[in-house]
């Protein structure tokens, strides 16, 4: 507000700068996200022109009413999703990527962090109550997969409020919690264990990222006998993955006599693919290798190579492009017991940046076009190609 309102302060930034004490100091711009525009105003719009390099050295504050130079301002704005930010805000950023913990990260957190905070917010001492390591694991794979360890925390936090209702009834022995102990604090896993379908011809496994971080998807494919093609998708599959099962019938189609399948398959059958749990909500492109080979085990009764993933956007040539959250997608993979799994191409290097521990045991393919895919599933050439291993 101007000066003349009652109770007028000078805006935010001011308010920031003054803190600070510098004329450049860091400002953080949490869950940018999540601001919307009201009858009281549009902080998006007013955003345009403090993050603005060209504009911010001459930044005017309502209530100072003179020129206040942010260029020397770093900001860092912190955003959970892209797709709300307005365009021309995005384009004044330069976007960052962060990962989710793994593993083996939240374990370590857990266990130097949030179990003592825990235990000093609840009053107890280190040596009463104990979570081993086996039972952090579980906790961490069972009950919370989030991308960062709030839920975590909240899991710890409870395990932590039910032994203190132990002591309050009269418990005098230290309380070591083991991986079987959870059931008892913390109730039935909020995840199960995902579920692998090993010889079985027409289920290939998929490697997806969601907001919880990687996850597998039993991509399932039948036939039946039809005096006319058909195809029909179900599971919720959003718009571009609809798509890319368009995408994979096709290719499929034009290249049966390439991998030596009877060409009228499709003239004769009405085929149905489907992507479980049906109740969520599923989409993207990664999907559409793994769709693609999911329809040629079932016309070729062959079930794909034991413990195999894979992922990558398919087009109509056959070429592999690359995908996102491969790091999410390896973590899956590994959580699920795969032992191989097949990356686009252009995916090399960000697998190369993993560290060595999400590497070790796996056998990795890079796939530049879907016959490379093809080989290493069903373990059969085409009549075009050649096997390259990567």
């Amino acid at each position: 507000h101007r000066r003349t309102y009652i109770g007028a302060m000078p805006g935010k930034f001011i308010q920031a700068m003054k803190t600070a004490g510098t004329a450049n100091p860091v400002l953080m711009l949490d869950e940018i996200d999540k601001i919307g525009a009201s009858f009281q105003g549009d902080p998006a719009s007013a955003l345009l022109e403090v993050l603005d390099p060209e504009q911010n050295n001459n930044f005017r504050d309502h209530y100072l009413d003179v020129p206040f130079d942010l260029s020397n301002v770093l900001f860092i704005a912190t955003a959970n999703q892209l797709d709300t930010i307005p365009a021309p805000l995005l384009d004044r950023m330069e976007i960052i990527r962060l990962s989710g913990y793994i593993l083996e990260e939240k374990v370590e957190i857990a266990r130097r962090y949030l179990i003592p905070k825990a235990l000093e917010q609840h009053g107890l001492t280190k040596g009463q109550v104990s979570i081993r390591k086996d039972a952090l694991r579980a906790i961490v794979d069972g009950y919370a997969r989030e991308a960062g360890v709030r839920n975590l925390e909240n899991r710890i936090k409870k395990i932590m409020r039910r032994a203190t209702m132990d002591f309050a009834e009269g418990r005098e022995e230290n309380i070591s919690i083991g991986k079987r102990d959870l059931e008892h604090y913390l109730g039935k896993p909020v995840f199960t264990p995902d579920e692998l379908f090993d010889n079985t011809p027409g289920v290939v496994t998929g490697l997806a990222w969601t907001s919880m971080g990687g996850a597998t998807l039993q991509i399932e494919a039948t036939a039946m006998t039809s005096k006319g093609k058909g195809f029909k998708q179900t599971g919720q599959l959003g718009k571009v993955m609809i798509e890319s099962s368009e995408i994979a019938y096709s290719y499929v189609m034009a290249h049966l006599a390439d991998f030596k399948l009877p060409q009228d398959f499709f003239d004769r059958h009405f085929v149905h693919l489907h992507v479980p749990a049906g109740a969520t909500p599923k989409d993207g492109p990664s999907a559409g290798v793994t769709m693609a080979t999911a329809l040629l085990s079932m016309i070729s009764g062959k079930p794909v190579k034991k413990k195999l993933g894979m992922t990558g956007e398919l087009t109509l040539t056959g070429r592999v492009l690359p995908i996102g959250g491969l790091k999410e997608k390896t973590i899956a993979a590994r959580r699920a017991g795969l032992k191989t799994l097949i990356f686009p191409n252009d995916n090399r290097k960000d697998f190369e940046d993993l560290p060595d521990y999400l590497r070790e045991g796996l056998d990795v393919y890079f796939a530049k076009d879907y016959r490379d895919v093809y080989q290493v599933a069903l373990n059969a050439r085409t009549s075009q190609t050649k096997r390259h291993k990567a």
